[in-house]
């Protein structure tokens, strides 16, 4: 199944432990949607986290399944929090309408992989070299306090690899291409290799870098990140970015093949170590 807009953390944890109490009380999909009085297409939209669930609904929903006091304050509380609001909705005005709902995804995630073909990865960018990057990809439609706010997301979404409890872990394949791209001045790609050679020192961050002379390779169709849960029962997604809207895929057969592609990229690229020497190459070059 692939979904335009991926519903939040929260949510899709929700409608999993909904999910999970149906089958338990062996009832169907239909059998359920008519104890509550409402469609089983409805239902199914709950359950795979479609849509949001309002309090009344949740508590009618426990009801149905018999969930003893003791067990339903958690699955309360998670509920409540599913309609939290986070640090990124003051942003909203600022951002493409569906990017909150992966800065949330990147919010709790353990681990991600990401196949980064044209550009340094937004988790590693410098601030110059992230203001360049939104320039050139709002084209002058958006006014410049839009692209500083954008910027100011970018920056704090680092916070996750920096953090001192449970960092973020973050292993990235950078195509040489967007390496030796130019983004801006040459003052700015100087800092931006320092900033990778920084980040590259931190065990939670894993960087390497594809040669060109390697040739074709499964991530020539485009950029990828494969998200990964602390939760056990919070499935990977797969998120793609593109100019107009992002897409996020949770078919495990499709999750699958993008995890095998990670694994033939990250094969083919150069080891931590000599990506380290490469990128601190190219920062003389600039110099």
């Amino acid at each position: 199944m692939t979904i335009k807009r991926g519903p939040t953390v929260r949510r899709r944890r929700l409608a999993g432990e909904l999910r999970r109490l149906r089958e338990r009380s062996e009832m169907t999909l239909e059998e359920t949607a008519e104890k509550l009085g409402w469609s089983p297409a409805k239902l199914s939209r709950i359950e795979t986290a479609r849509v949001g669930l309002t309090s009344p609904d949740l508590a009618h929903m426990l009801d149905i399944y018999d969930l003893p006091e003791g067990k339903r304050a958690g699955l309360i509380a998670l509920g409540r929090s599913a309609r939290k609001r986070g640090w990124w909705d003051a942003y909203a005005d600022s951002l493409p309408s569906d990017f909150p709902a992966y800065i949330e995804l990147e919010a709790d995630a353990a681990l991600i992989r990401s196949y980064d073909g044209m550009i340094v990865n937004g988790l590693l960018q410098t601030d110059e070299y992230a203001r360049e990057i939104n320039r050139a990809s709002l084209m002058g439609l958006r006014a410049p306090a839009e692209v500083d706010r954008r910027v100011e997301v970018r920056m704090t979404r680092q916070e996750l690899l920096l953090r001192k409890e449970n960092p973020l872990r973050f292993w990235t394949v950078i195509d040489e291409a967007a390496l030796i791209r130019q983004v801006g001045s040459a003052a700015i790609m100087r800092e931006q290799y320092a900033k990778l050679l920084e980040f590259s020192d931190r065990d939670n961050v894993t960087i390497q870098v594809l040669p060109s002379t390697n040739g074709a390779h499964p991530g020539t169709a485009g950029k990828f990140s494969i998200i990964e849960f602390r939760e056990l029962h919070d499935p990977e997604v797969v998120y793609l970015e593109n100019l107009t809207g992002n897409l996020y895929i949770e078919s495990d057969v499709e999750i699958y093949q993008y995890s095998l592609a990670f694994d033939h990229i990250r094969a083919m690229a150069l080891a931590p170590e000599e990506s380290r020497l490469l990128i601190a190459r190219l920062a003389e070059q600039a110099a």
